[in-house]
């Protein structure tokens, strides 16, 4: 089930260049943080329920109470992750994929990672697919990564400051006597 999900905080953005953990493939990823009054965290919940449905029937409230009680729901707390500015007080989903997500500016111009953003701490339009998985690994839901949508600055994450606007620097065109006064 695809979900875009609108004005959300992006922590941890790997958009441009797969990393792999642990040992596992390469994959793209981000997270995006939801205050608990987004207005879409009832879409997401119900989402969530949809997909459960659709995968284990009749057994889905039960199978849900179950992954939510372990954390392996794609919707988590942000106390789970307290120690990391953003997230105390909120939800967060993790998503990831092999294939990369695409990238866009508020005018869905293509971006970058030479552009400087979307950079964690940003708000972002995100876009991603909810998934049931039932394997020899174990049951969850999970969040596969679709595209990410610059939407507006925001405090960057690990004292960054996001990227830079010209009404930080002075027009030097005048010349070399116009940079020289400003030293």
């Amino acid at each position: 089930m695809i979900l875009k999900i609108k004005n959300v905080r992006l922590a941890f953005p790997v958009l441009f260049k797969a990393e792999g953990y642990q040992g596992s493939d390469p994959k793209f990823s981000a997270t995006f943080i939801l205050p608990p009054n987004h207005p879409q965290l009832a879409e997401v919940n119900e989402a969530i329920a949809t997909v459960a449905k659709e995968k284990w029937g009749a057994r889905a409230p039960e199978i849900i109470k179950q992954l939510a009680a372990t954390d392996k729901l794609a919707l988590h707390k942000g106390e789970t992750k307290a120690h990391l500015d953003g997230f105390e007080g909120n939800f967060f989903i993790n998503a990831r994929n092999k294939i990369r997500p695409r990238v866009m500016d508020t005018n869905k111009t293509v971006l970058t990672a030479e552009d400087g953003k979307p950079y964690a701490g940003c708000f972002v339009v995100a876009s991603i697919a909810l998934w049931a998985q039932d394997n020899a690994t174990g049951k969850r839901i999970n969040a596969e990564l679709r595209g990410v949508q610059f939407l507006s600055d925001g405090q960057g994450f690990g004292g960054g400051s996001g990227t830079v606007s010209d009404d930080e620097f002075e027009d030097l065109s005048a010349g070399t006597e116009a940079a020289a006064e400003l030293f």
